[in-house]
C-alpha cells in the first residue's frame, strides 16, 4: 500500500477520533445529551427523527436503533412532510432533528408545524446560534476538529459524531427505561441474536432421566451408564434427589490415567469418591445466554440443570447452545 494512501485513510479516521474526544472532554456536551434523553424518555408517543441528505441517513439509522431498544421511532423525511406527510405526525410527538448547519431549509420550515401539534424538538447541530438550536426544547451542540475529507468538502467527522450522539441517546434511554436483554430479544425474534435472547435452558437441555445415580454407585456401574446415555456426564444425587455432584467424560479420562496401574481399585471406587462436589448449575428457566456466560466464566462445556426445588432435571452442553444459536 502506498504511504500516501495509508496516510489518507489514517487521517480520516483520526479526524473522527479527535472530534469525538474533544466533545467528550466537555461536561456541557454530556449534560446536553442527558437532557435530551430525559426529554425523549418523558414522551408517551413515538420519536420522529429528521434530517436531509447525509444527516437524513444518520437519522434513519438512529430511528432503527431507538426502535430496537424499546423507544419506538420512525424517520420523517422533512421534504416529504412539507408535501403531505405532515399528516402522519401526531400530537405531542418529539422530533429528533439532525442538521450540521442548523439552518436546513426543510427542517426550519417544519418547525411551525411541530409547534402547532404541541410537539417537542431535540436538535443535534454544530451551530449554537442556528435557527434549529435556538428553537429547540433541547439542543446538543457538537464540534469537530476537521472533517477528514482529503478535499475538505464531504462531511465525514461531522456525520460520525452525529451518529455517535444518536447511539449515546439510545444508550441513555436503555438505562432510563431499564430496558433488558430479554426485552431486546422480543424486538429481534428472528435470527441468531433473537433466538439466543429468548430461548430458555429447558428448551435445549438434555434430560437427566437416564444419568442420575446415587453416591454409592461404583465406577463399574457408572461407566455403562455414561456410554449408553452419551451426554458427556452423569449427575450424582443425594437421598432426597438433590444435586450433590457431577462426573464428566473428562473426569473419567483423568481417573483412568491416575489408576492405570491399579484398575481393580478404580472399578471399586464410588461416585462420591470420584465426582466434583457441589457443581455450578443453572436454572431450567434461565436464558441460554446466561448459561453460555456461566460456561465461559467457569471454563466448562457442560452444566447441570436444576428446577425450582434445586433437583437436577437435565444437563446443557456448549454443543447444545451452539446448535440453537446457529
Amino acid at each position: 500500500m502506498k504511504e500516501s494512501l495509508r496516510n489518507a485513510i489514517v487521517d480520516t479516521l483520526r479526524a473522527a477520533e479527535l472530534s469525538i474526544a474533544a466533545n467528550l472532554a466537555e461536561d456541557e456536551f454530556i449534560r446536553q445529551i442527558t437532557s435530551a434523553a430525559n426529554l425523549l424518555a418523558e414522551s408517551k408517543n413515538r420519536i420522529l427523527t429528521c434530517g436531509m441528505g447525509k444527516s437524513g441517513l444518520i437519522a434513519r439509522k438512529v430511528a432503527a436503533t431507538l426502535t430496537s431498544t424499546g423507544s419506538p421511532a420512525v424517520f420523517l423525511h422533512p421534504a416529504d412532510a412539507l408535501h403531505g406527510d405532515i399528516g402522519n405526525v401526531q400530537s405531542r410527538e418529539v422530533v429528533l432533528a439532525f442538521s450540521n448547519s442548523g439552518e436546513t431549509r426543510e427542517l426550519v420550515e417544519l418547525l411551525p408545524h411541530i409547534r402547532r401539534l404541541q410537539g417537542k424538538l431535540v436538535a443535534v447541530t454544530q451551530k449554537k446560534e442556528s435557527t434549529l438550536a435556538q428553537d429547540a426544547d433541547s439542543a446538543i451542540i457538537y464540534s469537530i476538529t476537521r472533517e477528514g475529507c482529503p478535499l475538505e468538502l464531504a462531511p465525514m467527522a461531522s456525520t460520525t459524531v452525529s451518529l455517535a450522539i444518536g447511539d449515546a441517546i439510545s444508550s441513555a434511554l436503555i438505562h432510563i427505561k431499564k430496558f433488558k436483554r430479554e426485552d431486546f430479544g422480543k424486538y429481534h425474534p428472528s435470527g441468531t441474536l433473537g433466538r439466543k435472547l429468548l430461548t430458555r435452558v429447558k428448551d435445549v437441555m438434555q434430560s437427566a432421566d437416564d444419568i442420575l445415580l446415587g453416591r454409592d454407585t461404583t465406577f463399574q456401574a457408572v461407566l455403562p451408564i455414561m456410554i449408553r446415555a452419551n451426554v458427556g456426564c452423569v449427575l450424582v444425587v443425594g437421598s432426597k434427589g438433590h444435586l450433590r455432584g457431577i462426573l464428566t467424560d473428562g473426569d473419567i479420562k483423568r481417573l483412568l490415567d491416575n489408576f492405570i496401574t491399579k484398575p481393580a481399585e478404580l472399578f471399586r471406587a464410588t461416585a462420591a469418591q470420584m465426582m466434583t462436589e457441589d457443581p455450578v448449575s443453572v436454572s431450567a428457566n434461565s436464558l441460554v445466554d446466561t448459561a453460555f456466560a456461566l460456561m465461559q466464566e467457569k471454563k466448562t462445556y457442560i452444566l447441570p440443570v436444576v428446577n425450582e426445588r434445586k433437583k437436577p432435571v437435565g444437563v446443557v452442553r456448549m454443543h447444545d447452545l451452539m446448535i440453537k444459536a446457529s
